[in-house]
């Protein structure tokens, strides 16, 4: 069947480079979620979309670099957060525009990612609920590098504020959407596993 409006040709990144801090410091993506590793089920969603699949990781490598086309890594091993992970990624993608998401929100699914394409162009696009931006959640034109890396050096390390700085194009979403469930400590990630 064919499609009317072909989605753009999108790098995506994957955001697996935390911490842990909430999981005790276990590696997030890696992290077994209704038999498979968390990372498994964003790379099955993501891989159609992309002949360039990149994750963000500063970790365990070897076990990410299956579920890839490219892997990134901090230059800082220090654990910078997010954005260090979308700067990496930005360095890296090869098309105009990069799809990002978190390794630990498995519940995201196609109508959302269609969302955000649906709007790319020269403006970021942004998931919001409410007032709260959620900038893990983003299609980001892959010519604001150099801005990023701008506003990297100058010491920003917020994605909030970075954003908030470029005027981004939102796709809104409801409060309490549970496609935007971040896994990320050992209770969500029990009460969305499968009840027997």
């Amino acid at each position: 069947m064919p499609v009317s409006n072909p989605l753009p040709t999108c790098s995506v990144l994957l955001l697996s480079g935390g911490r842990g801090q909430r999981m005790g410091g276990r590696d997030k993506g890696l992290l077994d979620w209704r038999g498979r590793p968390l990372i498994a089920w964003l790379h099955d969603l993501t891989r159609p979309l992309s002949d360039d699949l990149i994750i963000s990781c500063n970790r365990n490598t070897e076990r990410y670099a299956p579920y890839a086309d490219q892997l990134a890594t901090d230059e800082d091993q220090d654990f910078q957060g997010p954005l260090a992970g979308i700067r990496a990624g930005m360095a890296t993608a090869r098309h105009e525009q990069m799809l990002v998401l978190p390794c630990d929100a498995p519940l995201v699914d196609h109508a959302l990612i269609e969302s955000l394409l649906a709007h790319a162009g020269p403006q970021p696009v942004v998931i919001r609920q409410g007032n709260y931006w959620q900038p893990l959640f983003c299609l980001l034109p892959t010519r604001l590098k150099d801005d990023l890396e701008r506003a990297w050096q100058s010491g920003e390390r917020s994605p909030q504020r970075w954003f908030g700085k470029l005027a981004p194009i939102a796709v809104d979403c409801p409060i309490e959407d549970a496609r935007l469930a971040n896994l990320n400590t050992p209770e969500t990630l029990a009460s969305h596993a499968p009840s027997h």
